[in-house]
């Protein structure tokens, strides 16, 4: 569910997720005890501030809560523009309320750190698919195959698949993280050891796995596919433009 506009900031309304974000300079950031820093500060705070406010009155009239205790704040930047803050940032002071930095926030389930690296997310998931994987190791023995690949797809490579599109264009060193999932995944369906030359042809042959790179394509290709045809939300197609349709195609012909 996507709310109106309702003030100038960026923000996005998404069931029970709500957000707001504004560009702030860290000289400004760090420097606000400095007159001038401080009038920008302080006017930035407001805006936030008058932001925040039309948003939880526009919740108020659809009968929703915007729920202030679970309210945090994250300054995303490079490292270098965060090292110049203390700590994570300073907290913000709305109404009667504080806004306590953190140096990472969950959105719909997916969790972004300061710096906008995919890391902390990327070990939350294998932690948690790992656990999974050594119970179903414990029962494993009495399953068959068909019966353990379902429990590995509900439990396993379901965590993988969601909200995937993140993972675009990210670096190996954080798609191998998720493909030692997967490859353990394998061994436990199939029974085979650690450094079996066979366990990616028995992955794409047998179980009809992707790796964790195809996984990606593979998702950012179905969103196109159903954008192009008018099948996806809204909000989406808007945003995908074939190239035969740009400006600039049309101007070159």
């Amino acid at each position: 569910m996507y709310s109106a506009k309702v003030c100038n900031w960026t923000n996005k309304c998404i069931t029970d997720d709500t957000k707001a974000a504004a560009h702030q300079s860290p000289n400004c950031i760090k420097n606000k005890k400095i007159k001038y820093g401080e009038n920008q500060f302080s006017i930035w705070r407001m805006e936030l501030l008058h932001c925040i406010t039309d948003i939880g009155h526009w919740m108020s009239t659809n009968r929703l809560k915007l729920n202030k205790e679970k309210t945090v704040g994250l300054w995303v930047g490079s490292r270098y523009s965060l090292s110049a803050l203390e700590g994570c940032g300073p907290a913000l002071r709305l109404d009667a309320d504080t806004v306590e930095a953190k140096d990472h926030v969950r959105v719909l389930g997916v969790t972004f750190s300061a710096d906008l690296t995919l890391d902390r997310h990327v070990s939350n998931i294998s932690a948690a698919c790992f656990y999974r994987l050594r119970q179903l190791r414990r029962v494993r023995r009495p399953l068959d195959s068909g019966s353990a690949v379902t429990l590995v797809n509900a439990l396993v490579t379901s965590r993988i698949d969601y909200c995937n599109a993140v993972f675009a264009k990210s670096p190996k060193a954080t798609t191998d993280k998720l493909q030692r999932v997967l490859n353990a995944a394998t061994r436990i369906v199939t029974g085979t050891q650690k450094y079996d030359r066979r366990l990616t042809r028995m992955m794409r042959d047998e179980l009809h796995w992707l790796s964790v790179p195809q996984r990606v394509k593979s998702k950012l290709g179905t969103v196109m596919h159903r954008c192009l045809h008018n099948s996806a939300p809204r909000y989406l197609c808007d945003y995908c433009i074939p190239a035969c349709k740009s400006v600039g195609s049309m101007v070159r012909r």
